[in-house]
Parts: C-alpha cells; structure tokens; sequence
C-alpha cells in the first residue's frame, strides 16, 4: 500500500520525493533540535551527503513514513514504526528539524493527523512513543493529542556525560475515539 497523503490545516503529510535529501541536508543539525533526541551540541553542525543519503535511505525505507511539508517546504518527518499486527499496535516517532518552528503548534498538528490515520485507516488499538522525561516541548505536544504518560525508565538514555529518564507515553483508540467527540 502506497503513503497516503494526509492534509492538515497548515502542513501535508506526503511521502519522502528526492528533494527532500537536498532540504534536510540544507537544515544540518540545530542544537535545540538535537537535544530533543539526547544529542548535546555548542553550535548548529553541517549534514554531510553521505548523512543526507543514509536518512533519505532509512525514510524511503519504512512502510509508514511521511515528510512534514509546510508550504511546499521539507520541514521534518513523522513515522509509525514497530508495527505488531497480533495487537494492533505501532510507536509513533516525529521530528520537526527546522528550529525556527518550534514551538508553532505544528509537531502536535502532525502528530493529531498521523494518530487519525493510524485509528481510522489503519485501525489500529493502540499506539505508543518514547520520549525523553527533559523534552517537555515534546511531552506537551503528545499530551495534546491524548497520549499518557504510562511510564518512565529511570536513567535510560545517554545524554552527553550524564543519564536521562525516558518516559513512554501511549494512547488507546477508545481514548482517541471519547476525546475526539467531544
């Protein structure tokens, strides 16, 4: 089955198009960014080809991958992964890579249309993500949309020299299903 095109208010989930290599690559690493993911950086760092090659590669690769697209401009990614069919369950995982859009609302607008993709077109029971405890932009983001906080793991992530909890966060379609009638 072919990645459908999901349209938002402000941005379009669509599959990954070559381009999109040349505008990841051009956005490099931000260190606000990278530190959503537990990478510590001083200064925004360049994407080398082969770096932009390897992620265009992995992206196109999975199943249910969607390029956030605000405007005709690659902005991010937003991917449902680790699929288990015999429970209906998949992990969400999104990433906006421009800094200058942070905090704009468009993480949780991408994120509220792939959970309506995964509860009506994939029918899917439940759905979960990892983050980490310190990423509270992205904790607020996913509480938005339904998820909660089911757990943490203490002390589970390298994050340059010291340790960080990650928290995992689910939301079921029955949930999904009460909030969004009301």
């Amino acid at each position: 089955m072919a990645t459908p095109v999901i349209q938002g208010p402000r941005i379009q989930l669509r599959p990954a198009r070559a381009s999109d290599r040349e505008e990841r690559r051009a956005l490099g690493h931000a260190p606000e960014v990278a530190r959503g993911f537990g990478v510590t950086m001083l200064q925004p760092a360049e994407m080398t080809a082969e770096s932009a090659d390897a992620w265009f590669a992995r992206l196109s690769a999975e199943a249910h991958a969607w390029v956030i697209d605000l405007g005709g401009r690659f902005i991010g990614t937003l991917t449902l992964h680790s699929f288990v069919r015999a429970d209906s369950r998949a992990s969400l995982a999104v990433a906006i890579f421009d800094a200058s859009l942070l905090g704009q609302g468009i993480g949780t607008e991408a994120v509220a249309l792939a959970v309506r993709h995964a509860f009506e077109e994939l029918d899917l029971h439940r759905l979960s993500i990892r983050v980490l405890a310190s990423n509270t932009r992205a904790v607020r983001c996913y509480e938005k949309c339904g998820f909660k906080v089911e757990g943490r793991e203490r002390e589970s992530a390298r994050v340059g020299d010291s340790w960080e909890d990650d928290l995992t966060m689910g939301l079921l379609r029955e949930e999904w299903l009460t909030a969004s009638a009301t």
